[in-house]
């Protein structure tokens, strides 16, 4: 059974960091592109950043300069790396795994609170 496990979220004071990380297990397909995805109350679901195999990496405009992701293909792992946080960056934080054969696979959610 495939799980994507989410853990690195929390709350923070406005300017500050957190590091969320994502580990997808109980497959032994090719793990492609990866990323995070985001959905404040009463909002759509929105793209944060996606990485591909080999490095590649997408910014959501509203992100770029103060959030960095990056992956462990061994480990099949992605991290976001999340600095310079701001109020209107809380949400819940999801991670996507588009996995051959099978499709997009989603995590649970991590909520991150930034306090102003």
């Amino acid at each position: 059974q495939v799980q994507l496990v989410e853990s690195g979220g929390g709350l923070v004071q406005a300017g500050g960091s957190l590091r969320l990380s994502c580990a997808v297990s109980g497959t032994n397909f090719s793990v492609n592109t990866m990323g995070w995805y985001r959905q404040a109350p009463g909002k759509q679901r929105e793209l944060v950043a996606t990485i591909t195999t080999g490095g590649t990496t997408n910014y959501a405009d509203s992100v770029k300069g103060r959030f960095t992701i990056s992956r462990d293909n061994a480990k099949n792992t992605v991290y976001l790396q999340m600095n310079s946080l701001k109020p209107e960056d809380t949400s819940v934080y999801y991670c996507s795994a588009r996995l051959s054969v099978l499709g997009v696979y989603w995590g649970q959610g991590t909520q991150v609170t930034v306090s102003s």
